[in-house]
């Protein structure tokens, strides 16, 4: 069974940096394929980036050129560079595998 964890989040001021990771688990696991979403207060979840098999990257116009998606294929973690953080990207953000299984997220908060 695979398990994603979620870790980095917290309490961050306008302009600040933060470095998620998600920790993959289980059995043969590979985190190919591997993308972030989020969900603010009272809002749906949206996609934030994608690093595919290939090193492909896609991401969310709203967090391009502040956002980086990168992974530790050794250690079976991705992570997410965020810099450059406004208000509007506080949310839960989820890490995703193959668009089937999703960790529990992290609580990310953007306030001065």
């Amino acid at each position: 069974q695979v398990q994603l964890v979620e870790s980095g989040g917290g309490l961050v001021q306008p302009g600040g940096s933060l470095r998620l990771s998600c920790a993959a688990s289980g059995r043969s696991v590979s985190i190919n394929n591997m993308a972030w979403h989020r969900q603010a207060p009272g809002k749906e979840r949206e996609f934030v980036a994608l690093l595919t098999s290939t090193g492909h990257t896609n991401y969310a116009d709203s967090v391009k050129g502040r956002f980086t998606i990168s992974r530790d294929n050794f250690k079976n973690i991705v992570y997410l560079q965020m810099n450059s953080l406004k208000p509007e990207d506080t949310a839960v953000y989820y890490c995703n595998l193959r668009g089937t299984y999703w960790g529990k997220g992290t609580l990310v908060t953007v306030s001065s």
